[in-house]
């Protein structure tokens, strides 16, 4: 028997059909070729920024898209969206189009161009911590911001090889022309093997590499100190002058022993773009000062250059070179040294000791440079030595020595002691070797007190954990009963002690102690915060953390610093509430790892890239391509 199916039933057995009478018109979806929904659009970013082309598509899945620039597909272009690599001024009007592909056909997408402006003024970072301030920040950065310095779009470059420990701050110069090769981005890279390189500092290329050692001569060993080890060459931070000469002068001072065991400390004045010796240099460094102290003649203190290392970064102000010397450990004899150099001949100009008629008072700071304020004054923390609590009628040591001070030096004729803050339990700080000379010192901007009273300030912080805040017209000097004599003190706010340098931004000065978060004290009324207002989540272990800072003026401010561990690591963080933003141990596969720490690494940050030097050679951080 047949039976017959009711209409609804034949519309359910005819869905692939158009049928009238089944309560309407009807029809499933097709298999479909793609189609584009929308296409890419124009873009337009500064050279050094990437830029985001992207499309969206429907049609039978899977899909997939072939990125093309000037219709030439691009390796791993296979996305929806494309991200460039940084841009050049070659990119502008470059045209990008994508074909998206199924089993169905094929579609190619309007062209989007690519338009690409002039970056900014260059930017130089031609000195320690970029300025005589030595406030650690670079204020013209636009290229790397909050949003973009992620594990998935900023990471590890390359490494640029060298020769040895780099314990000096890579320097960077922006377009030196160099004779014969065109213009280049030059990255300064010094080595403890007494070596001087000029990188292009986009390419990696070697531009030139220049030995500090004469014919017959080898590096310093440690000198029993295990400090800089195994060998020393160039320690200090050198400084570059971008007037001087016919191409501009890297000025290096470094350390060498001959054939006869003799050990030597010499000033060197290179061409930035050819590494050739200028001003009939290198000049031996050779000192004598009227004292009685370690290592005298009885009536003069006799400069030992066996006996130092040039530590902390040269600085470079009115056409002068200062330095200042470190001893190797507390291996006496030794005394406090600043010697000044004429930047045109190499000719020695003025000469100061700090003890001179005692013993110790070396000038460490971590590797920091010697301080400037823009009156021409120097500011440094001393290391432990004596201090001569007898004083003058002015409040100075009637024998000259300043061990363990916060000193304030005069160059208005020649290398004179301004002022100076002494705590007032030095002797005991001293006796211990909890000393102030393991920090930096940092001059701060002019501050407001709220009253219309501009306020001159400088910051400093050694080992007792204490953060000192002194007025720099007039530092306080020595009270042997009490330190209220200071502008500000923090006690105890810097746990572990410092061996580090601070940094300074947008009224706000950040810390890294030992074993300790790099903390941020905020300025209110010329006044520190009395704790800190952020930290970070992690700690730093020895030597706690040397912070830099790159912001586009106030804003889109990051706060850098390397952790001295092994594998070191890279870290960045929101400038205002010290949350991370990446570290170099986040990528997958060891991808971003540079090598071992070192407890001189301050990182450069410049141009979109980020310098680091390691035992081997200079990490070279950016945006990922």
């Amino acid at each position: 028997m047949q039976f017959s199916r009711p209409p609804h039933m034949l519309c359910w057995l005819a869905l692939t059909l158009t049928l009238a009478g089944c309560g309407g018109s009807a029809s499933l979806p097709q298999n479909a070729p793609p189609s584009i929904t929308t296409q890419p659009a124009n873009q337009t970013v500064a050279a050094g920024q990437a830029a985001a082309f992207s499309i969206a598509a429907t049609g039978t899945a899977p899909l997939s898209y072939q990125w093309q620039k000037a219709a030439t597909p691009i390796t791993g272009a296979t996305s929806p969206t494309y991200t460039t690599p940084p841009t050049t001024s070659s990119d502008n009007g470059s045209q990008f189009t994508v074909v998206v592909s199924n089993s169905l056909g094929t579609i190619t997408s309007n062209a989007a161009t690519l338009t690409v402006t002039a970056a900014g003024a260059p930017t130089d970072a031609l000195t320690y911590h970029n300025d005589i301030a030595r406030t650690g920040q670079n204020l013209n950065e636009t290229l790397l911001t909050p949003t973009n310095v992620t594990s998935a779009k900023f990471g590890k470059l390359g490494l640029y090889s060298v020769d040895g420990l780099v314990d000096a701050q890579p320097l960077y110069v922006s377009n030196v022309a160099v004779p014969a090769n065109g213009t280049h981005n030059v990255l300064i890279a010094a080595t403890e093997h007494d070596s001087v390189y000029a990188f292009d500092a986009d390419s990696g290329a070697q531009l030139w590499h220049s030995s500090m050692l004469k014919a017959g001569e080898t590096t310093s060993d440690d000198r029993g100190c295990g400090q800089v080890t195994p060998e020393i060459g160039v320690t200090s931070t050198p400084v570059i002058d971008r007037t001087r000469g016919t191409n501009g002068v890297v000025y290096v001072v470094a350390m060498s022993k001959d054939g006869s065991g003799k050990y030597h400390q010499r000033l060197h004045a290179l061409d930035l773009a050819l590494g050739t010796e200028l001003f009939a240099g290198p000049v031996e460094i050779q000192a004598t000062y009227p004292g009685t102290g370690d290592n005298s003649n009885g009536t003069n203190v006799i400069f030992d250059p066996g006996q130092y290392e040039e530590r902390a970064g040269l600085l470079l102000m009115n056409g002068v070179l200062y330095t200042g010397w470190a001893s190797h450990c507390d291996i006496r004899p030794y005394t406090g040294w600043i010697i000044a150099y004429n930047a045109s001949t190499l000719a020695q100009t003025s000469v100061l000791n700090v003890t001179p008629n005692g013993n110790e008072g070396a000038i460490w700071m971590a590797g920091a440079g010697l301080a400037a304020d823009s009156s021409n004054n120097i500011y440094f923390l001393d290391a432990n030595g004596d201090f001569d609590t007898s004083l003058n009628a002015s409040g100075f040591p009637s024998n000259g020595d300043y061990g363990n001070a916060f000193m304030k030096l005069s160059t208005a004729a020649g290398l004179t002691v301004a002022d100076y803050f002494e705590m007032h339990n030095e002797s005991s700080e001293n006796g211990s070797d909890t000393d102030l000379g393991s920090g930096g010192a940092m001059v701060l901007p002019d501050l407001s007190d709220g009253a219309g009273h501009i306020l001159h300030l400088a910051v400093g912080a050694g080992k007792d954990s204490n953060l000192y805040v002194v007025n720099r017209d007039s530092m306080g000097k020595f009270n042997p009963s009490n330190n209220n004599a200071i502008y500000q003190e923090l006690a105890g706010k810097l746990p572990g002690g410092v061996w580090a340098m601070p940094a300074y931004f947008n009224n706000t000065v950040y810390y890294g102690s030992v074993s300790s978060p790099i903390q941020a004290f905020t300025i209110t009324n010329a006044k520190l915060s009395t704790s800190a207002t952020a930290h970070t989540a992690n700690s730093f272990g020895y030597p706690g953390a040397t912070p830099s800072i790159s912001a586009n003026g106030t804003s889109n401010g990051i706060v850098w610093a390397v952790e001295n561990s092994s594998p070191a690591v890279l870290h960045a963080y929101d400038a205002v509430t010290l949350n991370e933003l990446y570290n170099s141990n986040q990528a997958a596969a060891s991808r971003d790892h540079f090598g071992n720490g070192n407890k001189f690494i301050t990182p450069t940050i410049v141009n979109g890239k980020v310098f680091i030097g390691t035992p081997t050679g200079i990490a070279v951080f950016g945006l990922l391509p």
